[in-house]
């Protein structure tokens, strides 16, 4: 059943905050900072607040969404309407710098997170609130929800000794938390003390998947184009770091994959047992760039069946070690570099743990592994539960 849920943006649209008329405003944002009539947070911070926008931030893949891959960096620009600057935070610095920040004294973010421990957004916004710290700026961050909902957590938590831009804090794979709370939990935890303001949304449930909101799903990056792929994307994501394509350069990437190689019969079979809420399709896709680029790959389309049940990382790390098991003489990890790192195996970084990714290759079970980690994931669920906006 869909609900009539109301983003941060919208809520703060109804009724604009007091800003003194002098405040200049910047925005991090990019094409999914959108209310449900598909307007801009640009546009509606200018209609709120006349003349007071003064730069505008990107995170990666650019303030128009259209840089496709990791480590294509988006330039610096002006808007085209506003005659602003608008500040790649994914160029030549991952971090916001003291010269833009001189531009604004009120940072707001409105940023569609796929509550996913690895995805930049998150960490972009982490460097704006040090940065806003350290120069007593206010940030207000406009709530959205997170796709997966905020009841389950998933996954290891990242050993701080594996920390990057891709897994910058000790959370885990699918973490739970809305776009704000998990920017307030960085701020407490990790002693930023920026002084951050939330605004919520209104309607929102923590056992809303995306579906339940009624809102209208903008990728967020290209290649989540639909809410399916941000449902799979926990669990998927852990393919980049490996020689199999995640289903980049198809039109469904993340939800199908595969490698020209792959007998899909056999890992069925070898799944079959551990299925949730899910179901395998074998498929064959050709990829128009990326991994395989015009070769036919052979591999697994995923269904989702019951969204309840179904663990996209527990899935995917199972369908992973299948393929290491199934097709051990042709298989390999992703070499560096990935996400500015030139020296640590992508796969480390994405799992957030070596000794995670060297237990997978020993073919350690993977319900072994799951309560390896449960003791790690219940101190963070306790941890969190102080930074939770919503019942």
């Amino acid at each position: 059943m869909s609900h009539n849920v109301k983003t941060g943006l919208e809520n703060l649209v109804r009724s604009p905050i007091d800003i003194p008329d002098t405040a200049r405003i910047g925005l991090l944002a990019n094409p999914a900072s959108l209310d449900r009539n598909f307007v801009h947070a640009s546009v509606w911070l200018d209609r709120c607040y006349p003349n007071q926008l003064t730069a505008l931030f990107s995170p990666q893949h650019g303030f128009y969404g259209e840089k496709q891959d990791n480590m294509i960096e988006s330039d610096h620009i002006e808007h085209p309407v506003f005659k602003i600057p608008v500040f790649s935070l994914y160029s030549e610095t991952r971090k916001p710098t003291q010269n833009m920040f001189d531009l604004i004294d009120i940072l707001f973010i409105d940023l569609q997170d796929v509550g996913t421990r690895v995805y930049t957004f998150i960490y972009t916004i982490s460097y704006c609130l040090e940065m806003a710290a350290s120069m007593n700026k206010r940030v207000i961050i406009l709530d959205r929800p997170n796709p997966l909902g905020g009841v389950v957590t998933e996954g290891n938590v990242l050993d701080p000794e594996w920390s990057s831009f891709v897994g910058r804090f000790p959370v885990p794979m699918r973490h739970g938390l809305t776009v704000a709370e998990i920017s307030t939990y960085f701020n407490e935890q990790f002693n930023i003390r920026c002084a951050l303001e939330v605004i919520p949304m209104a309607g929102w449930k923590r056992n809303f998947y995306f579906h339940d909101t009624g809102l209208p799903w903008t990728a967020p990056s290209p290649n989540l184009p639909t809410v399916t792929s941000s449902y799979v994307y926990p669990g998927q994501v852990i393919y980049e770091g490996t020689q199999v394509s995640e289903g980049r350069g198809t039109t469904m990437p993340f939800e199908q994959f595969g490698a020209p190689y792959i007998n899909p019969e056999p890992i069925i079979e070898q799944l079959t047992p551990h299925l949730e809420g899910v179901v395998l399709r074998q498929v064959c896709f050709q990829p128009t760039s990326g991994k395989f680029s015009d070769q036919m790959c052979r591999g697994l389309f995923i269904h989702i069946t019951d969204m309840d049940a179904y663990r996209p990382y527990l899935l995917s790390l199972r369908s992973l070690q299948a393929i290491i098991c199934q097709h051990n003489d042709r298989f390999e990890f992703k070499a560096p570099p990935y996400e500015y790192e030139f020296d640590r195996l992508p796969m480390d970084l994405i799992l957030g743990s070596k000794e995670l990714r060297e237990q997978l290759q020993q073919m350690v079970s993977i319900d072994e592994l799951k309560k390896s980690w449960e003791p790690g994931l219940q101190a963070y669920n306790r941890k969190i539960e102080s930074v939770f906006i919503y019942e």
